[in-house]
């Protein structure tokens, strides 16, 4: 017996939705969802649909998926909702930009049914009224920015679409899951003002970087003579410091050797026959001394006696005694260094020799 009415309510179920037209959004597209099934008292509802039940008239509830009873005539199912998330072809449209450019966007919608209820009674058409939402949201919000930002900030262009139809869709029982635009068409005309913008952005970039690139290389020339610079004068100044330790160690060595000498040359004097090496010594800077006569002026004069070196030499031993007694505390070096002075006495100087040759003219 049951199997009987569920075959008789199974052919009349196929008659129905074959004479039954489909629901349309706009004149272009067509919207997916069963055709209204007559009441069998047995029903099969899909999987991912919601079956809305009237009983004379009024909201009575919802079929889930699977296997339903209904009374007749007094049960009517009014409309079928599809629980899927649904994709919506936004038409292409015009709007303007804050910068007055005209432009043409189009986009993709994507929702799903929340509440059946609501998307049955809240709205006559829910997806028609969230497509013309979409349209009238994206025309406001372009509003707001200018053409190039439109470009820059698409992303943040769609969520803020996308919040604004969840405001009003709220009360439809749908929800706006995702706003995507396809494609913005330029007028020409601005098209061929962005293009050479771009051109002379790059060619302004491409001025920026070679003058980069040449200051840099200024730069590095002048840092490199900069440190040239610098060590060549912390090499002329190590040098510098080389050379004044190398004479001053020189002058040192000199030093301690003449005294070396002198302290030789007076455990030589205190010796016997110390004098007769004192008369070596004086007759030799005597004879030195007449070498250089002729190097400073063509002039010479000579003393009477020039030929009697052990007159002079006599003379000398005599100036060097007396220094010696007058000061008895005097060291050898001391004596040493006073010989040159002893010797000029002997040998007067140039001026006094011209002055002496002038007054016997």
């Amino acid at each position: 017996m049951l199997r009987t009415i569920c075959r008789r309510g199974g052919s009349i179920l196929l008659q129905t939705q074959s004479a039954t037209p489909r629901l349309w959004i706009t004149p272009v597209q067509q919207r997916w969802a069963s055709s209204l099934p007559m009441n069998t008292v047995i029903l099969f509802v899909p999987q991912q649909e919601a079956w809305v039940v009237e009983r004379m008239g009024r909201f009575h509830r919802i079929l889930e998926p699977g296997l339903n009873f209904l009374i007749p005539i007094l049960d009517r199912i009014r409309y079928v909702q599809s629980l899927k998330e649904i994709v919506i072809d936004v038409p292409e449209q015009s709007a303007v930009s804050l910068d007055n450019v005209t432009l043409q966007i189009d986009g993709v919608l994507y929702l799903r049914i929340l509440d059946p209820f609501k998307a049955s009674y809240g709205v006559e058409d829910p997806e028609y009224a969230v497509t013309q939402l979409a349209q009238t949201t994206m025309r406001s919000e372009l509003g707001k920015l200018t053409l190039d930002k439109v470009f820059r900030e698409r992303e943040s262009l769609n969520s803020n679409i996308v919040h604004s139809i969840n405001q009003a869709s709220d009360e439809w029982g749908i929800r706006c899951l995702r706003y995507e635009i396809k494609d913005i068409h330029v007028p020409p005309r601005v098209k061929e003002s962005m293009q050479m913008q771009v051109e002379a952005e790059r060619k302004k970039r491409a001025t920026v970087l070679e003058s980069e690139g040449t200051r840099e290389a200024a730069i590095n020339v002048a840092e490199g003579r900069k440190q040239a610079q610098i060590l060549a004068s912390e090499g002329e100044k190590a040098e510098q410091i080389n050379k004044a330790a190398g004479e001053a160690q020189a002058v040192l060595a000199k030093a301690e050797a003449k005294a070396k000498a002198i302290r030789m040359l007076s455990d030589a004097l205190a010796e016997q026959n110390g004098n007769a090496a004192a008369s070596l010594s004086v007759a030799e800077q005597y004879v030195s001394a007449f070498s250089n006569l002729a190097k400073s002026s063509n002039t010479i004069l000579l003393p009477s006696n020039t030929g009697d070196i052990s007159g002079m030499v006599s003379q000398a031993m005599t100036i060097y005694s007396t220094l010696a007694k007058t000061n008895p505390t005097t060291s050898p070096e001391v004596v040493e260094k006073k010989m040159p002075d002893v010797l000029d006495q002997l040998i007067p100087p140039e001026e006094e020799r011209t002055q002496q040759m002038n007054s016997e003219h």
